[in-house]
């Protein structure tokens, strides 16, 4: 990045909220703050709020209630296109009949940067995208990868204080998308540059973020850094959207007793103070299959499916219940997974740690087991449950 670039911002929402027309409550009391230089997803379904956020961040849309602040001063009154943010669009938005070229200097001729300074960034900002050879191209001559890249360097071309993407990478296939994540990631922290990223791709996500909100129905579920929302997630939704769970509904009748809905019990790892309808998550990928009767068992169950997937090996195994439980073991090495056949009954076990119990109010229910048990602090839950 030039040594003409302006310091990182901080950015900090308060309490903030957008009500349409409609009386519907698309975000409801967002409270973020970004650090200088960090990068933040808004990750969650369709729906959720993450867009309509970032809209209000970008002076898109105006906020029915609370604040946003840049550098710690509001610019709720400030017009978006005084707002001095970088953004790149779903569709790249670029300008069909202008080159790569005069769509990177567009936002610089309207600041009416100098001729000179404004050739030399642009310059700058292809090479930095890798376009260089690319600068005469129309937009309809370069493949989706690329214009990607040059709506990402017209974003920066400005030196903006914050930089917006809304789902960048939606519009490339699987592979291509992985890759541009990386790039964008490279950029942005070589760049120092503050940014916020919406997606609905958990995978995205985690690839590009320092830290990630997951939200659901306007409100924010939980905020923190990859591992705390895959190994700490604070609701039975953040488990089941970050990465994949194994979500078993019931009711808590003892400390480690849990009874299947629809039928049958599990032996929890951990203990719990807890009695009353409930929901337990352990991630495909914790489970060990055992044979029939194993001490450590949790539950029994029978299996309906294995698949060999290289890296792991898949099995489906059918709860009494009903309930269709996935576990992933290691598919090769030293001591590959066993491969049990349809049919066959086995005892599924797991950790304490590897164990996720919430009430009927989606609490996480803290860990009581015995000292020199793998247990969630009582603290954590507090923090972790941060909608509770």
């Amino acid at each position: 990045m030039s040594s003409a670039s302006r310091e990182a911002a901080s950015l900090t929402l308060r309490a903030l909220s957008k009500r349409f027309d409609d009386g519907h409550l698309a975000v409801r009391e967002m409270d973020l703050h970004v650090e200088p230089g960090e990068m933040i997803a808004l990750l969650g379904p369709s729906g959720c709020g993450k867009t309509t956020t970032l809209r209000m961040i970008a002076g898109f849309l105006t906020a029915s209630s609370g604040d946003i602040l840049l550098d710690g001063s509001s610019i709720l009154e400030v017009p978006a296109h005084r707002r001095d943010m970088g953004i790149v669009f779903q569709s790249y938005a670029l300008f069909p009949h202008l080159t790569v070229a005069r769509n990177v200097r567009f936002g610089l001729e309207m600041r009416r940067v100098p001729e000179a300074a404004a050739g030399r960034r642009v310059a700058e900002m292809l090479r930095l995208v890798k376009l260089e050879d690319f600068a005469e191209r129309l937009p309809r001559n370069l493949s989706g990868g690329q214009q990607q890249r040059v709506a990402l360097a017209r974003a920066l071309a400005i030196h903006p204080r914050l930089l917006l993407l809304d789902e960048p990478l939606s519009n490339l296939d699987a592979a291509l998308r992985q890759d541009m994540a990386r790039e964008i990631r490279i950029l942005q922290r070589d760049g120092g540059i503050t940014a916020i990223v919406v997606t609905h791709d958990q995978s995205e996500a985690m690839a590009m973020a320092d830290r990630l909100v997951v939200m659901r129905d306007g409100k924010v579920e939980q905020i923190g850094r990859q591992e705390d929302l895959y190994e700490r997630p604070a609701t039975p939704f953040v488990a089941g959207f970050i990465g994949q769970s194994n979500l078993v509904t019931g009711r808590l009748e003892g400390p480690d007793d849990f009874l299947v809905e629809g039928g049958g019990r599990i032996s929890l790892a951990g203990c719990y103070r807890h009695e009353g309808p409930g929901c337990l998550a352990v991630r495909p990928e914790s489970i060990r299959l055992a044979a029939l009767g194993s001490a450590s068992a949790r539950v029994d169950g029978t299996v309906k499916l294995c698949t060999y997937l290289g890296a792991v090996v898949e099995h489906v195994v059918r709860l009494d219940s009903g309930r269709d439980v996935i576990v992933r073991e290691l598919g090769f090495g030293p001591a590959p997974t066993r491969r049990w056949a349809p049919d066959q009954r086995v005892s599924l076990t797991w950790s304490a740690i590897a164990e996720r119990v919430y009430d009927d109010r989606d609490r996480s229910l803290p860990n009581t087991a015995p000292e020199g048990t793998p247990v969630m602090a009582e603290g954590e839950n507090e923090e972790w449950a941060r909608t509770s």
